[in-house]
């Protein structure tokens, strides 16, 4: 753990470092959680597949600092065709609702599935894995598990913040209208953003 810091200021550290790196994923979150308003079980599969993308951004940042490059630095802009190939998915979908597809599908599940989350999640998180691996490889073991607890806790709080912001009226009525257009815009951008950075 780095010397001169005391856990609280680790701690100070980690939740500043989340947050600074995750802002885009509120509106993600916030979009994935519009979807699943009357949809039982969506929230819970928005949040398990948060947890998912973001364990696996974590395993990759914890396995570069420590030497094991897992992805080389020139493939990490690819994990842009992930958003981008959902957001396309999620546009034809919501264009061929549009134009007189399936009002409503009475069963199966409704809202993103937990994979699709991940992915989106983790595709995202390029920029995350550039942040925290020189961090990590100064932080030693000890300072590596304290940052991993505190994100792990800011990821439920940011799923939250999520499901807060998704449940608002005025929010939540302007996703409803919206949401089917926004989710893949954003994740197109998103998808282009990580292929272009």
């Amino acid at each position: 753990m780095q010397t001169g810091n005391g856990i609280g200021g680790v701690v100070a550290q980690a939740a500043g470092l989340f947050a600074v790196t995750n802002v885009d994923d509120l509106v993600l979150l916030a979009l994935f959680f519009a979807q699943t308003a009357g949809h039982r079980g969506g929230a819970a599969r928005v949040v398990l597949g948060q947890y998912l993308g973001f364990a696996a951004i974590l395993a990759v940042s914890v396995a570069a600092a420590l030497g094991a490059t897992l992805l080389p630095e020139p493939v990490l802009p690819y994990l842009g065709l992930l958003p981008l190939a959902l957001g396309v998915r999620a546009a034809w979908r919501a264009w061929r609702e549009r134009n007189g597809g399936d009002e409503e599908e009475p069963s199966g599940p409704g809202g993103p599935a937990a994979l699709a989350v991940a992915a989106v999640t983790f595709a995202n998180g390029g920029d995350n894995v550039g942040v925290y691996v020189p961090v990590f490889a100064t932080s030693g073991p000890a300072g590596i598990a304290l940052y991993a607890a505190v994100f792990l806790v800011l990821v439920a709080v940011w799923c939250l913040a999520g499901r807060i912001f998704a449940g608002r009226p005025l929010v939540a009525r302007a996703l409803s209208r919206w949401g089917h257009v926004l989710l893949p815009l954003v994740l197109i951008a998103v998808g282009l953003v990580i292929l272009l950075g």
